[in-house]
């Protein structure tokens, strides 16, 4: 998932120091309130942009990946231990198998307040589920919430950053001595994220209305899951920093801004970026090469504009080029570019599945019997937007195209028959979001029985 270019950036030392937000020794942020002494593993976490939205990040901090220890007390009572560690489907679109799994984990939230837990857990998954392309492939995602309990309602460094909290995933802003960089022991999240049977994104809510967030962007070596994004459940821009941080995460992809006036980034001279979104080429060169999103080139893209090659990006000035003026990966409250929506796409399929059997493939189906599917519901995507195809024996039958029920007996076996064959169905999502083929091919799935007569 890294790239040249992020193995080559400076670390957020210096990067903040373009916002006058660290002090810190070069080459690593200062780890603020952190955990106690003694030497901790290090994590790099993306930070999120000013309070103004005027940007959508603000480079890399070196934290702990422990959280905020409160000094010793009391233990969870009783009541509060069984409360502890409920799992519950949120939002059920089909088996774990086929859907991309979000887990919902709370921070700060007392037994009492596992209520509003949820609550604002339907809120901001309802921020996310409002991005496109988020908003069509809803059916895509199961959203799962697991209970944390704390002994304290609230996050340390809220309101002050002398404000300790006892809470279960020792939530903390001022991490890195950055007011608005939401960390957490990732440890914790990790045994609360375990509760759920396949966990492929992790969102921590911190119990709070101050700004703030976080995105742990590398997959999860313990669990499998793509990253981590934090956020405060109580700030309305605060959401806009999670979806951002899935951007990393799911889509892979690089930030948009750049820093003028800081030396270290006003060019950049490195290899061609792996992400998807920023490139050494200008639009001439892409055309020409048939390189990055070329194929988007010239088109008006949702966030304003038309698709082109714009100097500036990856953190630097001079030397990468960004599809659009300002997306998402870029500024918040605005969508996400073309090319940056087909990157999305193509992670959401990375998990997911368009097509659920019904019925059970592990056994020989026979002539009273039927094979039955189920696909996700694209909302807003015009009707046979899913193509589904039936094959026997990898022969297409074009006269159930578009079923879900297929009967053993109307496939036209002849009645002295008795060998087994293959009945399948494939089904692909043709959405005009997807241009490059690679992608393309990665957005349908097949299903495949054994029949006989």
């Amino acid at each position: 998932m890294r790239s040249a270019l992020r193995s080559s950036l400076l670390t957020a030392g210096v990067a903040a120091a373009a916002l006058a937000s660290l002090a810190a020794a070069p080459g690593t942020a200062s780890a603020g309130p952190g955990p106690g002494p003694g030497p901790r593993p290090r994590v790099e976490v993306e930070i999120p942009g000013p309070e103004d939205g005027t940007t959508a990040g603000s480079g890399r901090a070196s934290v702990p990946s422990a959280g905020r220890t409160a000094p010793a007390g009391r233990r969870l009572s009783g009541q509060e231990l069984a409360a502890d560690g409920g799992v519950a489907k949120m939002i059920d679109n089909g088996p774990s198998a086929d859907r991309l799994d979000v887990v919902v984990i709370g921070d700060g939230y007392t037994a009492g307040e596992l209520e509003r837990f949820h609550s604002d857990a339907r809120a901001k998954w309802a921020e996310l589920a409002a991005v496109a392309p988020y908003t069509t492939y809803q059916g895509l995602f199961n959203v799962w919430t697991v209970d944390a309990v704390s002994r304290e309602s609230g996050v340390s460094g809220d309101p002050g950053r002398e404000v300790v909290r006892d809470t279960a995933l020792g939530s903390y802003f001022w991490c890195g001595d950055i007011e608005r960089l939401l960390c957490i022991d990732q440890e914790k999240v990790d045994g609360y994220a375990a509760r759920v049977p396949d966990p492929d994104l992790v969102l921590v809510l911190a119990n709070s209305s101050k700004y703030g967030g976080a995105g742990y962007n590398e997959p999860s070596a313990k669990l499998g899951y793509d990253g981590i994004a934090t956020a405060s459940a109580g700030h309305a821009k605060s959401g806009q920093v999670a979806v951002h941080e899935t951007g990393h995460s799911l889509g892979w992809l690089a930030d948009e801004y750049f820093y003028p006036g800081v030396p270290d980034y006003e060019r950049y001279t490195g290899p061609e970026p792996a992400e998807p979104n920023v490139s050494g080429l200008d639009a001439a060169a892409m055309a020409a090469g048939g390189a990055k999103w070329y194929r988007w080139l010239g088109e008006p893209s949702p966030d304003g504009g038309t698709v082109g090659a714009y100097e500036g990006g990856g953190y630097y000035v001079k030397g990468l080029y960004r599809p659009t003026d300002g997306s998402l990966m870029r500024v918040l409250d605005r969508p996400f570019n073309l090319p940056g929506v087909e990157a999305m796409i193509a992670g959401f399929y990375r998990h997911a599945r368009p097509v659920t059997a019904l019925t059970p493939t592990g056994r020989t189906l026979r002539g009273h019997e039927s094979a039955q599917i189920s696909v996700p519901r694209l909302t807003g995507a015009a009707p046979g937007r899913l193509s589904v195809r039936w094959s026997l024996d990898g022969r297409e039958l074009p006269f159930l195209a578009g079923r879900k029920r297929v009967w053993v007996a109307e496939l036209g076996l002849p009645l002295l028959d008795f060998r087994t064959h293959r009945l399948s169905v494939r089904v692909e999502d043709r959405t005009a979001s997807v241009r490059d083929p690679r992608i393309a091919r990665t957005l349908g799935a097949t299903v495949e029985w054994k029949v006989r007569l």
